[in-house]
C-alpha cells in the first residue's frame, strides 16, 4: 500500500472545509456584517475588545471591574444584532467542527502516549 502524503490529505481537508455548509454559512454571514458599516464597526469593536481582554489574561494581568462591565455591555449589544448574533453562533459551530477534527487527527498520538485526561486521572 502506497504511503499517503499527509500534506496532500491536509490540503484536501482544507478544500472540504471551504466547501462545507458550516463554512459557507459562516462566510455568508461574515460578508453580510462587513457590507453594513454600522454592523462592521460594532463587530470590529467587539472583536478588538475580546482580543485585548484575552491578551491581558494571557499575560497574567487582572481584568478590571470596568473592563468586565464594558465587555458585558458589548456582548449584549452584539447579541441584539441579529446577523452578528447568527455569525457568532456559526463561529461556535465551526469552532466545534475544528475541535472535533483536531481530536481525530491527534488520536494516533493519544493512542501512543495517552491523552491528557488519562494523565490527570493517574
Amino acid at each position: 500500500m502506497a504511503e499517503k502524503n499527509l500534506y496532500d490529505v491536509a490540503y484536501e481537508l482544507e478544500s472540504a472545509m471551504r466547501e462545507h455548509e458550516d463554512y459557507t454559512k459562516l462566510k455568508e454571514l461574515y460578508d453580510q456584517v462587513n457590507q453594513d458599516e454600522v454592523s462592521k464597526k460594532l463587530f470590529d469593536n467587539f472583536r478588538n475588545m475580546q482580543m485585548e481582554l484575552q491578551q491581558k489574561q494571557m499575560t497574567g494581568q487582572q481584568i478590571t471591574e470596568e473592563e468586565a462591565q464594558t465587555a458585558q455591555q458589548q456582548v449584549e449589544l452584539v447579541q441584539q444584532h441579529e446577523v452578528i448574533s447568527q455569525l457568532m453562533q456559526q463561529e461556535q459551530r465551526m469552532s466545534q467542527v475544528i475541535q472535533d477534527i483536531n481530536k481525530i487527527v491527534t488520536r494516533p498520538l493519544e493512542d501512543l502516549y495517552g491523552s491528557p485526561e488519562e494523565d490527570a486521572e493517574q
